[in-house]
């Protein structure tokens, strides 16, 4: 959501009624999809509840973020967003439980981008997620893209795909890493590219550090800026570029914020303009209450499965 910079004279014209055909918004405005005090613009999906919350799973606290991990599910943007920087702070909580085998292991969430489809569409997880290119947040792991295929209400597949400069040796799952000079790869349906820094014996266990992580240590606040710009996507952890990727689809649709079994924090969720007009995927003026609002190649793999 990115306004001109009459952008109040808009959003009065636009309350009052003037909803018609909007004009393409300018690159000078900020958007807090977190507004400190309540979910206002966030909807949230639990696998085996819905879009109830019974554990409360999802709450604000200390004018943070709360996810407390008794869960597989998100948080979702009411609205779709395409061609924006986000930058999300987020840190852990002590607790790891049962949901998404987590006791012991290493704290796991995520942040999903261009999320598309009806809640809960995801194979992985039984339903718990939805379609999406995911930057994974998971200790020693953080800066991760993850495709993370779907279906449609109808059943069709929806099928992520990426295309990353990527290291000739892979992890023992088959994935390649990030690396700027790099052959071209191209990943779709499902897959992994490994941010640059990540340790090739990188282990689900608690706490982990590899030794070139980025990520702060547990109990610091970690910065994530992730640049969506048309078919490219790029991930910045705590002033580090860790991992990048083009020909990227989809290229628009909801942001999410997973819970995976791990207690996380996120003190800010902000959406910033690219240098040039932005897209969205529907009516920009419909803001939901409470939100805010400031001025301020060489070579081709295709792995499926």
């Amino acid at each position: 959501m990115r306004y001109p910079r009459s952008a109040a004279l808009l959003l009065v014209l636009c309350l009052l009624g003037a909803r018609a055909a909007t004009p393409p918004l300018a690159s000078t405005n900020t958007v807090q999809l977190f507004n400190d005090t309540n979910l206002a613009g966030w909807s949230s999906w639990l696998v085996d509840s819905k879009r109830d919350d019974p554990r409360r799973v999802f709450t604000v606290t200390n004018g943070m973020i709360h996810i407390s991990g008794d869960g597989l599910g998100y948080l979702a943007t009411t609205n779709e967003f395409s061609d924006y920087r986000l930058v999300v702070e987020f840190k852990w909580g002590s607790r790891n439980t049962r949901w998404g085998d987590r006791i012991g292991k290493a704290r796991d969430s995520g942040v999903f981008l261009h999320a598309t489809g009806p809640d809960g569409n995801s194979h992985d997880g039984g339903g718990a997620f939805m379609a999406a290119i995911e930057c994974n947040l998971f200790q020693g792991a953080t800066g991760d893209l993850l495709l993370i295929r779907g279906k449609q209400a109808d059943g069709r597949l929806i099928a992520p795909r990426v295309t990353a400069r990527a290291a000739r040796n892979r992890d023992a799952d088959g994935w390649p890493w990030w690396q700027p000079d790099g052959e071209q790869v191209t990943l779709e349906v499902w897959g992994r590219v490994n941010w640059r820094g990540k340790s090739p014996t990188w282990k689900d266990e608690l706490d982990y550090r590899g030794p070139h992580d980025v990520e702060q240590a547990y109990g610091g606040w970690n910065r994530l800026e992730i640049t969506c710009d048309g078919a490219s996507i790029e991930v910045r952890l705590n002033g580090t570029k860790v991992n990048e990727a083009s020909s990227v689809w989809p290229q628009s649709g909801k942001i999410l914020l997973q819970c995976e079994g791990a207690e996380i924090f996120f003190r800010r969720v902000t959406l910033m303009p690219l240098n040039k007009e932005l897209g969205f995927s529907r009516n920009v003026f419909d803001v939901p209450k409470g939100m805010r609002f400031s001025t301020l190649g060489n070579r081709r793999e295709i792995y499926k499965r």
